[in-house]
């Protein structure tokens, strides 16, 4: 059985991660790690939970070597909007971190999941259906550091032999925990203002498509991936992975039709507009369908329902 370590585990992946991973691997053969650690936060609390930094290279180690530690889920990141406003920090963080796990899993014989993101792709690029393969010229700190990301674990990959691999994940909608500064986070602020106060008041454009994903079926794909076959596996760093794509005028229309009075309106925040538009529209994900078997299970229509479903519920208990 696997040992994981999970850094950044009280993010908006983590959070759900850390619970997910351990139903799958066991309770104790998971342990999650951040900066703090909040009262009530089942990461903390229901489970083994040790506090890291990733700046600081001994407590990843101690870390790994207390716990016997064979995976590491690599997930402490700055998002684009925020790595925006603070770059030095978004590139310290993004990429600093990531190298120091790199060489501590080369010396301690680990594997590596790291997500990266749509946001590798800038300008010039095939929009519709990005390929797995094109070429990046991100436009983000974000978008660099995903990219520079990517570089740094095939080269551990192809130059030490560390298990490295990952997937870029478009935007993730999630029940369970706000997002923390993304591009695409309007597609989750959207449902809860929808319950709330039948309106929405959206910063990014109608008709500016861009890829989505229900954390579901991304919790999925960090473990399927993790779990699979390394002799099959030609793309590790990273796998294009889709389930849908949409503008928020898409995402409206469906809210609609469970809250026929629900209203949206557009107040554009420019810097996150051009972020979008850099974008890819939609991409191509046969790689992962043809290498691990990669297949979402939510689409736009179906997420929608389980959305205000579960926010019903959880609003209605706070």
């Amino acid at each position: 059985m696997r040992k994981i370590l999970i850094t950044g585990a009280l993010g908006q992946i983590g959070s759900e991660l850390t619970v997910h991973m351990r139903e799958v691997y066991g309770t104790a053969n998971v342990v999650a790690s951040g900066r703090r650690t909040p009262k009530g936060s089942v990461v903390v609390e229901d489970g083994i939970f040790e506090l890291i930094d990733t700046s600081d290279v001994s407590q990843i180690v101690n870390a790994v070597k207390k716990h016997k530690i064979d995976t590491i889920v690599h997930l402490s990141a700055i998002l684009s909007a925020v790595g925006e406003s603070d770059p030095v920090k978004a590139w310290d963080v993004n990429v600093g971190s990531l190298l120091k796990v790199l060489e501590i899993a080369r010396e301690y014989n680990c594997s590596v999941f790291t997500p990266s993101s749509i946001a590798v792709f800038g300008v010039g690029y095939q929009k519709m259906k990005t390929p797995q393969d094109e070429y990046q010229r991100p436009t983000t700190m974000y978008g660099v550091t995903k990219s520079s990301g990517e570089l740094l674990c095939d080269y551990y990959s192809k130059r030490f032999g560390v298990d490295t691999r990952g997937v870029r994940f478009p935007g993730l909608i999630s029940n369970v925990t706000l997002p923390g500064g993304g591009t695409t986070d309007y597609a989750v602020h959207i449902y809860y203002e929808a319950i709330k106060n039948k309106k929405y008041s959206s910063f990014i454009n109608k008709g500016t498509y861009m890829d989505m994903m229900y954390m579901p079926d991304a919790l999925d794909a960090i473990v399927n991936l993790i779990e699979a076959d390394p002799a099959k596996l030609i793309h590790r760093n990273a796998f294009n992975v889709t389930a849908m794509s949409f503008a928020p005028e898409h995402v409206a229309d469906e809210i609609k039709k469970h809250i026929p009075e629900f209203e949206i309106v557009y107040d554009v925040d420019p810097v996150k507009q051009a972020i979008a538009e850099s974008w890819p529209d939609s991409l191509d994900d046969t790689a992962a369908r043809e290498e691990w078997d990669w297949n979402p299970k939510y689409n736009l229509q179906t997420m929608t329902s389980d959305m205000l479903s579960k926010l019903r519920a959880k609003l209605k208990n706070e």
